[in-house]
């Protein structure tokens, strides 16, 4: 059993470098051609299932790549949505508040979740993966990510506040 990670493609607030949590951007054009490459990228892969958040960017970005394989399903899964990340959606990514915020992993944010609260509805949904024993493709977000690969990898506290996964990157988990 394989899982693929990756996060999904750019929009506009990527680009801009701002937080995004909850807040629902769409893809930008470049977003939309990342997700077209992924697909290409995984063409020759097994896949049983896509994955991914309610969020349009990881929707539309595993919506592309589940329709380039055959009788591969489409999962749509709430506990997939980026960290709400309160009142720091929309700041800049390096402002010091925020950046120090970010280090407070046991602290929910101001009006958001904590790095607790994320993992509490992840790390379930990645046993039930796991028990399935099914190839996935799980389509997410910086936030998300960071706490999935910390189930895998076992990060210390410095790794885990430096990860990062660019758009449309993939990371593979074999199981």
């Amino acid at each position: 059993m394989k899982i693929y990670l990756t996060r999904h493609g750019e929009t506009i607030w990527n680009q801009k470098n701002l937080v995004q949590g909850l807040t629902d951007i769409p893809l930008n054009d470049e977003g939309v051609r990342q997700a077209e490459l992924l697909a290409q990228k995984l063409a020759d892969v097994h896949l049983d299932v896509v994955y991914t958040s309610q969020l349009q960017r990881a929707a539309i970005t595993g919506r592309i790549v589940a329709s380039s394989h055959k009788d591969c399903r489409l999962c749509v899964c709430e506990c997939l949505n980026e960290m709400n990340f309160g009142k720091y959606e929309g700041m800049y990514r390096f402002d010091e508040e925020y950046q120090k915020a970010k280090r407070q992993f046991f602290r929910r944010y101001e009006g958001g979740e904590s790095y607790m609260d994320v993992a509490a509805r992840v790390y379930p949904f990645i046993e039930r993966m796991k028990e399935r024993r099914e190839d996935a493709l799980v389509v997410a977000h910086n936030g998300i990510c960071r706490v999935f690969s910390n189930y895998f990898e076992c990060m210390d506290n410095e790794e885990f506040a430096a990860f990062a996964l660019g758009n449309c990157e993939i990371k593979v988990f074999e199981i």
